[in-house]
């Protein structure tokens, strides 16, 4: 019997919360697992709001787990959802998936099958998938950019902290749970404050150490 290591994971926060995401993933794998009389489930390793985009293989400590495993030669298969699960850095992740099948690893995805390298083919189209998949997140990246931008512009409140100098007043727009959303609003007693700042640099000269202290 081949022993399967499956890995699950979610990029955002709100996909953590999320009540299909991960029991998806997971169910997807297990169902794959059992269509293949020889194999069996051996382990299974969970990334909750770890981007495959902005964090490096060698900072998450799923992977670092499972290449340990791999090493000590603990299970046979490494199974995800979709191949985009290991990662999305075309810099990166083809080779995460070549040194796996060095090591005597099976790579598998649910809905894509396996990835082999046995031809300079395979390491093309090993390459070609994760730079489609880095342009993607690339793309994204600039589509919540832009709109995170134009919230601002518009005086929406984000979530944090929020900005010295303003004060927060639930409006009449609703989030996609029909929950109200909030706007900034200037108040008034610390917008003073951030105007004599202003004054204080743009026209006075100060530096920020000594706006400060002042």
């Amino acid at each position: 019997m081949k022993k399967v290591m499956c890995l699950y994971r979610v990029s955002t926060k709100s996909q953590v919360s999320a009540e299909d995401d991960l029991p998806m993933q997971r169910r997807e794998c297990m169902n794959f697992i059992e269509q293949h009389p020889d194999w069996m489930f051996y382990d299974e390793r969970l990334e909750k709001g770890v981007s495959g985009y902005k964090v490096s293989a060698k900072n998450r400590d799923a992977i670092i787990e499972i290449r340990a495993l791999a090493e000590r030669k603990a299970f046979d298969i490494l199974l995800v959802f979709m191949f985009d699960r290991l990662g999305r850095r075309e810099d990166e992740t083809p080779f995460l998936v070549e040194w796996f099948v060095q090591h005597g690893i099976e790579v598998w995805s649910t809905r894509e099958g396996q990835q082999t390298i046995e031809s300079r083919g395979d390491k093309l189209l090993n390459y070609i998938r994760y730079w489609q998949a880095g342009g993607e997140s690339e793309k994204t990246a600039m589509r919540v950019k832009a709109a995170h931008t134009q919230m601002t512009q518009d005086g929406i409140w984000r979530g944090g902290q929020k900005p010295y100098g303003y004060k927060l007043v639930r409006g009449e727009r609703l989030n996609k749970k029909k929950q109200p959303l909030y706007d900034l609003i200037p108040d008034e007693e610390q917008a003073q404050i951030v105007r004599e700042i202003f004054d204080l640099i743009a026209n006075r000269g100060y530096g920020t150490y000594r706006a400060a202290n002042f």
